[in-house]
């Protein structure tokens, strides 16, 4: 078995998506280049890395999709194997009830998972190995954007590439 990679080139303020594709499916989105995260999940996969540009093309293909504004779902399959219990069951629900262009608040994502307090959603919103195609981006904090791995200038631009918000002037 192999985890294939790929840094896909992607418009600023991203810069770079690093991707890693199992047979099973898409299993690892991280910012920028790298390769400690693909090295990482290979091992936590029990995985080879290696370069597959064939086995990785329609993760490339429907992520550079999304960023140019033309794909608001994601077809591939999904390798979900990095996440497990709660973590795994609240980015389930984030993936199935927060479509492109929606947001939903800490809080909410809580009650829609069945978990009694939103303390622990930023943490789990911040260990989505799967950035982006499960989208930790549209989850708010109840009085601003929250947190969020990419960054705030990376989130500010997903929310503002689905309409959410109005991306800021620069002068």
């Amino acid at each position: 078995m192999a985890l294939a990679r790929l840094v896909l080139p992607a418009p600023p303020p991203i810069g770079a998506l690093t991707i890693g594709v199992t047979g099973e499916g898409l299993a690892l989105v991280a910012f920028g280049e790298a390769p400690g995260a693909v090295a990482r999940a290979g091992e936590r996969l029990g995985e080879q890395v290696v370069d597959d540009p064939a086995a990785t093309a329609q993760a490339a293909r429907e992520l550079a999709e999304y960023l140019a504004g033309t794909r608001r779902e994601f077809d591939v399959p999904l390798d979900r194997r990095l996440t497990t219990g709660v973590r795994r069951r609240v980015l389930d629900v984030l993936h199935a009830t927060v479509p492109h262009g929606a947001t939903t608040t800490y809080g909410e994502l809580a009650r829609r998972a069945g978990i009694p307090s939103p303390r622990g959603i930023g943490t789990i919103m911040g260990s989505n190995p799967l950035p982006v195609v499960v989208p930790c981006h549209r989850v708010l904090g109840a009085d601003g954007l929250g947190g969020f791995g990419g960054g705030r200038a990376v989130k500010e631009w997903l929310l503002a590439l689905e309409g959410v918000l109005t991306p800021a002037l620069e002068f």
